[in-house]
């Protein structure tokens, strides 16, 4: 079976890969998809991306289950998962339930927190450089209200069953580092 750790925000590849997990950015596999010229998403994707909405579930699942599927097909003992951004919102939690009951358990869920316009602020900087198109205020202020709106009560619901680990990201890379190698030795 998967195991399943969900982190938002920012992520530390090298530490996730000494402890054996495989990252899956799901922002990062819908916007591969989306350039996709065989997809028969690609243009559906890149208005929810530009929009700041959620893509729809059925989508994401697809995406994720694909890779996982592929990465343990490559190497069985690569069963441990780390899917960055996801679940968004209620439905993409009860379809990602759905799915995946019994065949993923939840460890537990990285929450890096951060204020928004400290989050705002990063983004923009790097959208000099990223070349997304959701990387502008204007898409951005949008991402945020479906986040208060859709996310953070996802996020409160695997707070009350104590499987939440909260980061203070607004600190320096080198603290926020800091404090996912120590969980990661607690947890991983």
């Amino acid at each position: 079976s998967y195991h399943w750790v969900e982190c938002i925000l920012i992520f530390f590849p090298c530490v996730f890969q000494k402890y054996g997990y495989t990252h899956l950015s799901a922002g990062e596999l819908l916007r591969d998809e989306r350039k996709n010229p065989d997809s028969q998403y690609g243009e559906l994707i890149e208005k929810y991306i530009k929009d700041g909405k959620i893509v729809p579930v059925e989508i994401t699942i697809s995406l994720l289950r694909r890779e996982m599927d592929q990465t343990m097909a490559a190497n069985a003992q690569k069963n441990k998962f780390l899917i960055d951004g996801f679940p968004r919102n209620q439905d993409n939690l009860q379809g990602w339930n759905k799915t995946m009951d019994g065949k993923a358990d939840v460890s537990f869920v990285l929450f890096f927190d951060c204020n928004n316009e400290i989050c705002i602020e990063r983004c923009l900087e790097r959208g000099k450089s990223s070349g997304r198109s959701d990387d502008n205020r204007e898409s951005l202020e949008k991402r945020i209200q479906t986040y208060l709106q859709s996310t953070k009560p996802i996020i409160d619901l695997y707070e009350e069953m104590g499987k939440v680990k909260k980061i203070d990201a607004s600190k320096s890379v080198d603290e926020v580092f800091d404090e996912v190698v120590k969980i990661f030795d607690k947890e991983g």
